[in-house]
């Protein structure tokens, strides 16, 4: 899974790249490149809404729950930007950022910040 993410962050680059995860808070069970909808791609990650509500009507039905989000900083490092602090529900829901080949990740924490989650790609 987090080699087709990094992949797909390489090919979106400069753009920014993002998606959807699948699972529950303790595993990832599965992950969706979405359309990075925003203005500024190069900077800016938004989620396709048509695929964010495609997901949340599946979740619904008795899909696949949305864990949380990726994204990648192209030319950035792998840590949240303010103006992910800014974008951020405050709803625990997980976040992976790609940066090149480092992959962290976060949990948004309700109080406009992340902390950080570590990720045992093997479990």
């Amino acid at each position: 899974m987090l080699d087709g993410i990094r992949r797909e962050s390489a090919a979106a680059a400069p753009c920014e790249a993002c998606g959807l995860l699948f699972g529950a808070a303790a595993e990832i069970s599965g992950w969706q490149a979405t359309e990075n909808v925003a203005e500024n791609p190069e900077s800016r990650f938004e989620i396709d809404p048509a695929a964010l509500f495609v997901a949340l009507r599946a979740e619904r039905s008795g899909g696949q729950a949305i864990a949380g989000y990726w994204h990648s900083h192209p030319n950035g490092s792998a840590e949240p930007s303010a103006t992910d602090a800014e974008m951020a529900a405050g709803d625990g829901k997980l976040w992976l950022i790609v940066a090149g080949e480092i992959v962290t990740a976060w949990r948004s924490n309700g109080t406009g910040g992340f902390d950080p989650i570590e990720i045992d790609p093997v479990a």
